[in-house]
């Protein structure tokens, strides 16, 4: 069977484990920001111990997600996702165990590594196994259980230790890893990509550039952006970085082609992602805070109350992914960061330490509309706009800028935070939420704008075009370990697309 014909209860089996994969790998983001006062109750532990509970999984997750990529191009595609998933399954059990806040950071660490290799693959296992008619559609799925997880990891970190107890955001990992696993041993089919081989240069720099600057953000506020080690991280990471970019334009075979960024498709949506996550982690980092901190309530309530922004992928992430199949990706991305970046002005002109629910609702739908509209189509953009035997890698790319973007919000809007107000009282919190929001409205706002750069119009069916690029691939039957049949490289340039 080859993948434009593959039969619907393999794509239906490919989008289910496949997202809650996602899910799982996206939710740890953020699920662990409510629980840190319980857990330093229970462990102890400095403020600095409690943050890199939150960075320790973070940085591996973000330098490694490249690699991950690359590993599963190189050793099968599911065989490389299965070892992923029992991974992180593992590193969450040892989280729930963990008799201190080191041996927590360390489970932490390795929960990232699990999540590296596994995140950037779920992409690539689902846009091989879905037609290429419904892609946008199965996209729209996963694109609305990721962004859920994303920001709703503070509604159930914060539900489940209140409730019940802060273990339990990580004991919650394991059964779900449990049954994923012979699921996608006997319904996931095994990929390669053709003739892929490691690029070692290419791996350390790109790793080594990514840990320096994700180490470097995550430290800033709390050693000081002129700190030895601080100062160290960006700039070695920076020069770093800078040499992967020449190793991509001179490399024979580099990990990621420097020429696929000439693609104004992939150029504009991975800026765009990029700056999409500065804008919307750093202010959902300061929101989620600011309902329990200014408004008293409970991290349960507060969550609940952030449900018009956190719910609202559901509902309607799946029809940005069938608009993206009909009209193109470009208007439907677009419009998308537009309303997110209004949602966050809107947020940045009513705080006030008294402000109701009800004059923070229109903000809140506005966000979660756009945020739902950005997600699916984005993915399809992403996979698009590069060959098929490049998918894995540019996967693993825009997801290591997403995180990044994540990181640097996080970093840049807590040092506005910490420069304009403080936890003394109701005011002072205020009065730092509220420019920090207007700078992640502004980063997302020029997120629109680089979307503009993916060419427009109604993307061609990709179906015929794939298949005057490269004869179909075979896929591997699922549950089989047999490789599916290379795929021969296009001769050609990678054409435009427009969108999904």
């Amino acid at each position: 069977m080859n993948e434009h014909h593959a039969p619907r209860g393999l794509a239906a089996w490919t989008i289910v484990i496949t997202s809650v994969a996602g899910f799982m790998a996206a939710l740890d983001n953020l699920v662990v920001t409510t629980a840190l006062p319980s857990i330093r109750a229970d462990l102890g532990g400095s403020l600095e111990d409690l943050e890199w509970t939150v960075n320790a999984y973070t940085l591996t997750f973000a330098v490694l997600l490249m690699l991950g990529a690359a590993l599963g191009d190189r050793f099968g595609r599911r065989r490389l996702f299965m070892a992923g998933l029992t991974v992180f399954t593992g590193a969450s059990a040892a989280a729930a165990l963990a008799p201190g806040i080191d041996a927590l950071v360390a489970a932490r660490a390795v929960q990232g590594v699990g999540a590296a290799i596994m995140m950037p693959l779920t992409l690539t296992l689902l846009t091989a196994a879905v037609p290429a008619a419904r892609r946008g559609a199965a996209l729209g799925v996963f694109g609305a259980v990721t962004g859920l997880a994303v920001a709703s990891g503070p509604l159930i970190g914060g539900s489940l230790t209140e409730h019940i107890a802060w273990q339990w955001i990580f004991w919650l990992n394991v059964p779900v890893g449990l049954v994923l696993l012979p699921l996608a041993r006997l319904r996931l089919a095994e990929s390669h990509a053709p003739d892929a081989r490691l690029d070692l240069p290419g791996t350390l720099l790109v790793s080594g550039g990514l840990f320096g600057v994700v180490y470097g953000l995550v430290n800033g506020n709390a050693h000081g952006w002129t700190g030895t080690r601080v100062l160290l991280g960006l700039v070695g990471g920076t020069v770093l970085l800078l040499a992967f970019v020449r190793h991509g334009f001179t490399a024979r075979r580099p990990m990621l082609p420097m020429r696929l960024f000439r693609e104004r498709a992939f150029f504009g949506i991975n800026i765009a992602s990029l700056l999409m996550f500065l804008g919307m982690f750093g202010s959902i980092f300061l929101l989620s805070q600011f309902l329990q901190v200014v408004a008293g309530y409970s991290p349960t309530e507060a969550g609940l109350r952030m449900l018009p922004w956190t719910g609202m992928p559901l509902l309607v992430a799946p029809v940005a992914g069938i608009l993206s199949d009909r009209i193109g990706g470009r208007p439907v991305v677009v419009a998308g960061l537009a309303l997110q970046a209004l949602g966050l002005a809107a947020f940045a002109l009513v705080l006030e330490p008294g402000v109701s629910y009800t004059a923070q609702l229109p903000a809140l739908i506005l966000s979660g509309i756009g945020m739902a509209l950005y997600f699916a189509p984005a993915a399809n953009v992403v996979m698009s706009s590069v060959r098929r035997e490049e998918q894995g890698i540019a996967s693993g790319a825009n997801n290591a800028l997403r995180e990044v973007g994540g990181a640097l919000g996080i970093a840049v809007l807590g040092a506005v935070f910490a420069a304009r107000g403080g936890y003394a009282d109701g005011r002072q919190f205020t009065d730092g939420t509220v420019p920090a929001l207007w700078i992640g409205a502004g980063a997302v706002a020029l997120a629109a704008l680089a979307a503009l750069l993916i060419p427009g119009g109604r993307p061609a069916p990709r179906d015929t075009l794939d298949a005057q690029d490269t004869p179909p691939a075979q896929a591997a039957e699922p549950g089989s370990d047999a490789p599916a049949e290379a795929e021969r490289p296009a001769a050609h340039a990678p054409r435009p697309v427009g969108a999904a």
